[in-house]
């Protein structure tokens, strides 16, 4: 009996090293990396199919657990919710666990990789915008841009970009006539902007991008947008050109009528005259 419990608690000391050796051998995530577009914001790593837990913290405070990603398998973590206070330098901490956890474990001894700092107001990429293109007048046309909505929540509502960045949201505005090369841009405050100053009767192709001046320049301009293109634009009046050649034509049709009027009127004069001397040489003597 005493050599059979001798190789029992030989075999569960074995269990113990050989779980403990394992939990000492799990691989840390690699690979960290920030992945927001529109203030969605996740976080992404390569693993060799081991659990993971993610936490996150800012400034000096304590790490915290995020709600949807403890002892996980996935590689990625949904950090939307737990970044609404947008305006912040984040950080995040991936641990692999074991699969069955001794509360006698100290969290902080698993392998454990953090990631680098990132602040959504500042560095998460705006996506492409939408926006319409309409006639205002024969040289005027308006771009009216959708503002895009983000992933911040505030009071069940969901916040747009213009909600989040106010006044430091800008539009660049490129346009060219349709059928050339040349092109213009612009830049607008407002989601609304009339382009004036365009060739009458012409179409003109659009194209929009969210543009925050404030940030560093690698995050200040989202990406272009698809080309909007204006119908061509009938003109109601005549061109200049046309109203030079009515006039010439006028012009010159009022001369050759009072050049024949005067013409015929002396020929009236002249032939008054011829009749009135023919009578009076062939009157009675």
């Amino acid at each position: 009996m005493a050599s059979l419990k001798t190789l029992f608690y030989l075999g569960v000391c074995l269990c113990a090293w050989i779980i403990t050796t394992a939990d000492i051998n799990l691989p840390a995530a690699e690979n960290l990396h920030w992945v927001s577009i529109d203030f969605k914001t996740i976080l992404k790593w390569t693993t060799k199919g081991d659990k993971h837990t993610v936490l996150y913290t800012w400034g000096q405070n304590d790490w915290i657990d995020t709600r949807g990603c403890i002892g996980v398998r996935k590689t990625e973590c949904d950090l939307t919710e737990e970044l609404q206070d947008f305006d912040r330098p984040y950080m995040a901490d991936i641990r692999t666990v074991p699969e069955i956890e001794d509360d006698l474990d100290d969290p902080e001894d698993y392998p454990h990789t953090e990631s680098k700092s990132f602040n959504p107001y500042k560095e998460s990429s705006i996506s492409i915008v939408s926006f319409t293109v309409q006639a205002v007048d024969e040289s005027t046309v308006r771009v009216d841009i959708t503002d895009t909505l983000s992933g911040i929540h505030r009071d069940g509502k969901q916040l747009s970009i213009r909600d989040i960045f106010k006044k430091e949201l800008q539009y660049k505005i490129s346009y060219s006539k349709q059928g050339t090369s040349g092109k213009r841009e612009i830049k607008s405050d407002s989601s609304v902007k009339d382009v004036s100053g365009l060739d009458a009767g012409y179409s003109y192709c659009f194209t929009v991008a969210a543009f925050i001046p404030s940030r560093a320049k690698a995050h200040q301009q989202g990406p272009w947008s698809l080309h909007q293109c204006t119908a061509e634009i009938k003109t109601q009046g005549l061109s200049g050109g046309v109203w030079v050649g009515i006039v010439f034509i006028s012009l010159t049709a009022i001369i050759i009528t009072i050049t024949v009027t005067v013409l015929c009127c002396r020929h009236r004069r002249h032939g008054s005259k011829r009749l009135q001397q023919s009578t009076q040489t062939s009157g009675p003597v």
